[in-house]
């Protein structure tokens, strides 16, 4: 694939040079000239551009029109948005994810067409909660276009889940188990999969119905 990353700081070059890494065709756009030139020695001179992300010249000639992928990872929220919306309308590029720097503008993100965004900040304040309030369900991320979260759960010891197969889980509308890790192996999670004690489950769930979710994943046996 074809995508351009917008904003040469550290996010901005961990993700072009992980996504080189695998092979894709990557273009960094950086504003600042002088940046630009230092991180050419990171990801390498053809991979980079300069450029102002929100600019439709730049754009043009930082090649949108084929992009499949714009991501969007400066330090400003407004630039993030900017970009992202150009990409969508100017060029019809299928995918863009932005980076949210502020959480409470990912409501914004998505009232103007943004569905993908990325708020680490959002993120790590859902796991310290979750720490704060001795919660079992650890959200790992959202995907905002289906209002769903992505989670995990370590099986308990005394957990009632133990031994039974997943189809004969009775789980919340519309969730679903799909991964586990069990000591240092993962795998898929099917309708034959037997739980065991100590497994990490990760599960796809309704944002309204993470609760629900908790008390069947959570639940544990009451001791005699």
């Amino acid at each position: 694939m074809y995508i351009v990353v917008i904003g040469g700081g550290n996010v901005g070059v961990q993700l072009a040079k992980r996504l080189l890494g695998r092979g894709h065709e990557v273009l960094l756009m950086e504003k600042f000239s002088d940046r630009a030139r230092r991180l050419e020695g990171l990801v390498g001179e053809p991979n980079v551009m300069v450029g102002d992300g929100c600019d439709l010249t730049a754009q043009k000639e930082a090649g949108f029109n084929r992009a499949d992928v714009v991501v969007a990872v400066t330090g400003e929220d407004e630039d993030n948005l900017i970009a992202c919306q150009l990409a969508k309308e100017a060029w019809n590029v299928k995918r863009v994810v932005a980076r949210v720097n502020d959480p409470s503008h990912e409501t914004i993100f998505r009232e103007l067409g943004i569905d993908d965004t990325v708020s680490a900040t959002g993120i790590i304040y859902n796991l310290i909660e979750q720490q704060i309030g001795s919660s079992d369900l650890v959200p790992v991320g959202a995907l905002h276009r289906g209002q769903m979260e992505v989670v995990e759960s370590t099986v308990s010891s005394r957990s009632p889940l133990i031994g039974r197969a997943v189809r004969e889980i009775q789980l919340p509308k519309d969730c679903l188990l799909v991964y586990t890790v069990r000591g240092s192996q993962g795998m898929p999670v099917n309708g034959d999969t037997v739980l065991q004690a100590g497994d990490m489950v990760v599960a796809l769930v309704p944002t309204q119905d993470a609760d629900a979710l908790k008390s069947v994943l959570c639940s544990r046996t009451m001791d005699v």
